[in-house]
């Protein structure tokens, strides 16, 4: 039952934060892998392989490069004089671990790594940012772990409150609002033309909408991730609309409830993706159907455990100390600190719910992993996923972990949970010909553990070595950790929405200066090295008296109208890459001084010069 808000052990951490002296942030090439030799080579361990079959004895794995060069026993293949060799007797030797849905930022990326995560699917979108840094990432200009991009993601009108844009819209880094089959497959293209790894359907578009969607991106090769929670279109519409992969399981509960009548409505809002309360309803005949359902059409279920049930896991008082221990880490200082207050304020997010509400969210997480149990003995294949991101449900790294154990409760064995962050990850985002599994010819991402993951999923967490891209990574946490690409490309987009509204019945400066805000910046993405460029700002509140800063700095411009600006951004400001912000200040006295002088910011991306 609900249980005394923990908040001083909370606090006292991240006081713990702000005492720790002020770090000099180096560049990332201070924590950049050194060169390594052309040849590696793992020698004995227990090899396990991804594939399910039984593990494999005294193993000999050749990696050359980037690639498995070689998959064979100690003894039976000879590698190259100077080749570094890892001694793995007594170890265990698996894919490298890849988490299904996350949100990436920049700074998650020691903790995927140092957890074994090699490789994650940015389900939300990623923009162009997103492509920057996946490009980056593959190298190795930037650690992190392979990023698999959605790019955008297609939604329904009710999304435009969240900061949709409509279809229209030639901007990659926002949710499209689509309403007809049209829209669905010209914005499918364009995210594919722009590098997509898979297609994202949200929330909220029509049938119809699922259906042209899926058609395009098959025709095009690639996954179709959805999450349908309505209000129209649940679980069992989108699968046979062509959806491949349900993240969060969603859509389920409403399709396998005894009276969906029940829950009319559901999926208006933003909270009900992440409330797994409909299952509490679930009827077991219903459930079967729909697990023949899915299975006959080779779906795949990412169902986010550890975030949908958090509040009510079992293991909640182990798994708070473990977070509360790693955030401690100094070597972390670089983490911000809304992240650590979201991350640890899971643990009591449900507290206060009346008694009532808590047991039925309650049993409708049981009821979920019930389902994710009877899916996987049925033959199902199950995705590990946590949607973890910098102010998320789940710890990067560390959450996926905790999600195998969950897995493990609802039913899997051990080797279905190995596959469920390993080939099924790979299979189902039509990755297989190059990860998931360790083969000759795949990606070398590999991960060495100490004890057995086949007797406890536990074990996982008992790494010894991580490999990735074929190079052995430094595992441990840098407090002067960063990389060139920080923030939203723009950020308050809200706050921009609810400003001009209210700015448009005052359109005079007699009484002051209006508060200024930004919408979108022309070009958003330029080289390093470039020549000198003129920047358009378009936005509300710009006047004669408007000044406009580049990075912090003073730079000119032209003042085109009260909406629009054009800047002079010199080469030297260029140089490197990095997301430069821009922010417009008119000075006091101020029209509506609530909203302030100084806009949201914009961002400027300037990529490598590869």
């Amino acid at each position: 039952m609900n249980r005394p808000i923990r908040y001083s052990l909370v606090i006292s951490c991240f006081l713990f934060f702000w005492l720790i002296p002020f770090f000099s942030f180096n560049p990332v090439s201070a924590v950049a892998q050194q060169e390594q030799p052309a040849v590696l080579v793992i020698e004995g361990g227990t090899l396990i392989d991804g594939n399910g079959g039984a593990p494999v004895a005294d193993a000999l794995i050749i990696i050359r490069g980037n690639q498995i060069e070689t998959v064979s026993r100690k003894g039976q293949a000879q590698y190259p004089a100077g080749a570094r060799v890892l001694q793995a007797d007594g170890k265990f030797i698996l894919p490298g671990l890849m988490d299904a849905h996350v949100h990436y930022q920049d700074f998650l990326a020691e903790l995927f790594l140092t957890h074994g995560v090699t490789s994650v699917f940015e389900i939300g979108g990623g923009g162009e940012l997103g492509l920057v840094r996946r490009e980056a990432i593959a190298r190795g200009k930037i650690p992190g772990p392979r990023l698999f991009l959605a790019v955008g993601s297609l939604a329904g009108g009710r999304i435009a409150a969240l900061g949709g844009r409509s279809a229209g819209d030639m901007t990659l880094s926002s949710r499209m609002v689509i309403e007809t089959a049209a829209q669905a497959r010209d914005v499918t293209r364009r995210f594919a033309e722009a590098g997509a790894d898979m297609i994202k359907v949200h929330r909220g578009p029509p049938v119809e909408v699922y259906r042209a969607a899926a058609e395009e991106a098959h025709r095009l090769g690639l996954p179709v991730v959805a999450q349908p929670i309505g209000p129209t279109v649940y679980a069992r519409e989108a699968v046979l609309a062509g959806a491949n992969i349900l993240e969060h399981a969603a859509g389920i509960s409403i399709s396998v409830a005894r009276d969906p009548s029940k829950w009319e409505g559901w999926g208006y809002i933003e909270e009900h993706s992440l409330n797994p309360t409909p299952f509490s309803d679930m009827d077991d005949a219903k459930a079967a159907e729909m697990i023949e359902l899915l299975i006959q059409r080779n779906v795949y279920l990412e169902p986010d455990l550890v975030c949908e049930g958090r509040s009510f896991h079992e293991q909640r008082d182990e798994w708070e100390a473990q977070d509360y221990r790693l955030l401690n880490d100094p070597g972390l200082a670089y983490f911000p600190e809304r992240t650590r207050l979201k991350w640890m304020g899971n643990y009591t997010e449900f507290d206060d719910l009346e008694p009532a509400q808590w047991e039925m969210r309650k049993k409708g997480f049981q009821n979920m992993q019930r389902f994710i149990g009877m899916f996987a003995q049925a033959g199902g294949k199950v995705l590990a996923g946590t949607d973890t991101s910098g102010a998320g449900w789940a710890v990067a790294g560390i959450g996926l972990h905790h999600e195998f154990e969950l897995l493990i409760e609802a039913g899997l064995t051990p080797m279905q949970v190995i596959q469920a962050a390993t080939r099924n990850v790979a299979e189902g985002f039509r990755q297989l010909d190059q990860l998931g599994t360790i083969e000759a010819g795949k990606l070398a991402d590999v991960v060495i553990v100490n004890a057995d993951p086949l007797q406890d999923i536990g074990n996982l967490q008992q790494i010894e070595w991580v490999i990735q891209d074929g190079k052995v990574i430094d595992r441990g946490y840098h407090p002067s950790f960063q990389t060139p690409f920080q923030g939203a490309l723009l950020e308050g987009r809200t706050w921009v929405r609810a400003l001009k509204k209210e700015s448009e019945s005052m359109r005079t400066t007699a009484f002051g200066q209006p508060p200024p805000g930004i919408e979108s910046i022309s070009p958003t993405l330029v080289i390093e090295g470039d020549p000198t460029l003129t920047l358009t700002v378009k936005g509300v509140g710009f006047t004669s008296k408007s000044r406009v800063f580049f990075d912090g700095a003073p730079v000119p411009f032209e003042r085109v109208s009260e909406t629009e600006l054009k800047l002079t951004i010199d080469a030297s400001l260029i140089i490197r890459a990095g997301t430069y912000p821009v922010q417009v200040r008119n000075p006091e006295p101020l029209l509506l001084p609530k909203w302030g002088g100084v806009s949201n910011r914009a961002h400027l991306l300037v990529d490598y010069s590869y």
